[in-house]
């Protein structure tokens, strides 16, 4: 170092003042985002793949009835397939749902019953709990889609959202199964407001969401918190915010504490399945290709 010199000071990280009332917003411009999800759509079937049918599976929730009118502004009604997939143990109302979301987009549809596929496989489990009855419905419904997918030539659409699989409240191989989702970067909030600006029947987005796997189950139930305080905290964690810093903002502990540990213990359900590397060119550790025709 020459005579006199002085170093430049360290670039230090930006200090988040715990007191700040401001917090990211989840508003979203509704118009853009449709017109950019509706481009993605078009982008990863048409463009790039060359496939111009969507199959979806419709529950007869918000969240499959945003993606079901996304894929039919991007393709056309008549190239989207909806799929009702009851169980036995499903809502009738949520059967109904999905009709009211076929009706309003005139799209093409199927019910197909997976009673006797699930069935045939429990009748060897008997034992099994809700849990694990649950996750193979969830499972056979995506036999079903893939298999449908392959019938009709089209693509199966995910209508996962970004709460969901922050908080790992999915089945793993099944929710999270299809290759495209408009959803994944939006969070449940978020959806609803996308929802109601593209004329989603009311009734389907006012209801308690539910997965439907199990009688008088709810989303919010099942977690133990509101979508509305899990966005919140949710979006605040990923800007990098403490506990102390998020619950400064008016967000309880507790709460606070319940989102974290969902997010770091289910952060394996959010990875491609671990490779044993034997060579530099393990797929998908170290073959990656930037750009994939």
């Amino acid at each position: 170092m020459s005579a006199g010199h002085v170093p430049a000071a360290p670039r230090l990280l930006p200090v988040i003042d715990a007191t700040a009332p401001s917090e990211p917003s989840l508003e979203i411009d509704c118009a853009l985002a449709a017109q950019w999800l509706e481009a993605f759509l078009r982008d990863e079937l048409v463009e790039r793949r060359g496939i111009h049918e969507a199959v979806i599976g419709l529950s007869g929730g918000v969240d499959s009835a945003v993606t079901a009118f996304l894929c039919a502004r991007a393709l056309g009604a008549d190239h989207v397939h909806a799929l009702r997939l009851p169980y036995h143990t499903s809502s009738a109302d949520s059967l109904a749902d999905a009709q009211v979301v076929i009706d309003a987009l005139g799209c093409r549809s199927r019910t197909i019953e997976i009673s006797a596929a699930v069935d045939g496989y429990l009748q060897f489990e008997p034992e099994a709990g809700a849990r694990r009855r649950g996750n193979i419905m969830a499972r056979t419904r995506m036999i079903v889609l893939f298999d449908q997918s392959a019938k009709l030539d089209a693509l199966p659409v995910g209508t996962g959202n970004k709460t969901e699989r922050l908080m790992g409240y999915f089945t793993w191989h099944a929710d999270d199964s299809p290759p495209v989702n408009p959803l994944g970067d939006l969070f449940k909030t978020q959806v609803w407001a996308l929802a109601r600006y593209l004329g989603v029947p009311r009734a389907i987005v006012d209801k308690a969401p539910s997965a439907d796997l199990e009688a008088n189950q709810t989303d919010e139930g099942d977690l133990g918190i509101t979508y509305l305080k899990a966005d919140r905290i949710l979006a605040l964690m990923l800007l990098g915010y403490s506990e102390a810093q998020i619950a400064a903002r008016g967000l309880d502990p507790e709460d606070i504490r319940l989102v974290r540990q969902r997010v770091a213990s289910t952060h394996w359900k959010r990875h491609l399945p671990t490779t044993a590397m034997l060579s530099n060119t393990a797929i998908n550790d170290f073959y990656l290709r930037p750009v994939d025709y």
